[in-house]
């Protein structure tokens, strides 16, 4: 790795360094780094890891520990084992072991653990802690947790991060991966020039271009996995709600979902204008909801759109006659503006309402948007952080 001199127009190579000769240490440093920037660990563009625990040692008749633990956006546990210099040749072993563990826990359960972590992390900081229900849902973008797989069967991840990989351990998650074993191998490698220090971090196992081989065939075997009955039921009710909603909004005045088809999901979406952001319907279990959704892969442009939005946030609120919800989402890529309606979502009964409550607002929020956004639309164009 060199470092760039723009000055001389020169290139200097960094010094490579080991972990043990700068002072690092493996629980202070960097699982400390890894747990307060899991993106580092991005298996593909737009992945995100939510860390549930650290220093997890809930396993029953056993006193181990494993360092770090995850869940991705599609409901799986990650487990993640940091090494420094070396690897070790039991680090496989370690992961195959806590993922065994692990896939024992009910969805209940990695909800507590996950408020365990987060009422110790308050602790820490003299805050009050997040509850780790509505946290997950958030990140995972679901409604409910019963409508959700959480931890399913088969689903573990390894992450392993090391400077240096055994030969034993490489060959051995190579030889996992054929009977449909998830595990990483991620080279960290720390330099230094100067006082200045740097890490470098380079997933080796699979490589880019055989991790998007797997994560397709992943994909596949996940779509042709059957539906739960709870699922079905759940696919059942929203079809027939948005059937009803897109017949009410066809005879109203707004028109945002004219070319819309129902579908299963508990949210339904129609262009704004500005690509990656969209009006959304949400139907849940518990609530009603409209909003504004900005979800381009890049996060500039996101918090760009929204950062123009909130500085109008009064005559915005004034023109849709209601405060707003606004969710800058500063750790994620996503931002949204909503509003709710809490109500029995799964009782038929209120369906009427519910439906007449979603043209009303959904009309106000594209009327209250229209404005800013169409002047936003241009400043977008000129904006260097998008293309």
């Amino acid at each position: 790795m060199f470092k760039i001199d723009p000055t001389s127009n020169r290139i200097n190579p960094l010094e490579v360094k080991r972990f043990s000769d700068l002072g690092f240490t493996e629980r202070k440093h960097l699982q400390e780094w890894l747990e307060n920037y899991p993106q580092a660990l991005a298996q593909g563009d737009g992945e995100e890891l939510l860390i549930i625990q650290k220093e997890f040692d809930g396993f029953d008749d056993t006193r181990e520990r494993l360092d770090l633990l995850a869940i991705d956006q599609d409901g799986n546990l990650v487990i993640i084992e940091n090494k420094l210099d070396d690897s070790g040749r039991d680090v496989v072993w370690q992961a195959l072991k806590y993922a065994s563990y692990c896939a024992n826990l009910k969805k209940q359960q990695v909800v507590e653990i996950f408020q365990r972590y987060l009422n110790q992390k308050a602790q820490n900081e003299g805050a009050e802690p997040a509850d780790a229900e509505s946290v997950l849902l958030e990140f995972l973008q679901a409604d409910d947790l019963q409508s959700i797989q959480l931890n399913s069967l088969k689903s573990q991840r390894l992450i392993l991060v090391a400077a240096q990989y055994r030969k034993e351990v490489t060959n051995t998650v190579l030889w996992l991966s054929q009977f449909g074993v998830n595990c990483q191998c991620f080279k960290v490698t720390p330099y230094q020039t100067g006082t200045e220090l740097f890490l470098n971090v380079e997933q080796i196992i699979p490589t880019p271009e055989a991790s998007d081989f797997m994560i397709g065939m992943m994909a596949k075997e996940a779509e042709e996995k059957s539906a739960s009955n709870e699922q079905r039921q759940s696919h059942r009710l929203r079809l027939e709600f948005w059937e009803q909603a897109l017949e009410a909004f066809s005879q109203s005045s707004c028109n945002l979902y004219n070319n819309v088809s129902p579908g299963k999901d508990h949210w339904l979406s129609a262009g704004s204008g500005l690509s990656g952001m969209v009006f959304s319907l949400i139907f849940g279990k518990n609530e009603v909801r409209v909003e504004f959704s900005m979800q381009r892969s890049q996060a500039e442009a996101n918090k760009f759109v929204f950062d123009r939005l909130e500085a109008k946030k009064e005559k915005i609120e004034a023109d849709f006659c209601n405060a707003l919800i606004w969710k800058r989402l500063s750790d994620q890529k996503a931002c949204r503006i909503q509003f709710n309606k809490p109500v029995d979502g799964y009782d038929e009964a209120n369906w009427p309402e519910m439906i007449a409550w979603l043209v009303e607002h959904m009309a106000r929020l594209e009327k209250a948007l229209s404005g800013p956004l169409e002047k936003i639309k241009h400043e977008l164009k000129t904006a260097n952080i998008v293309k």
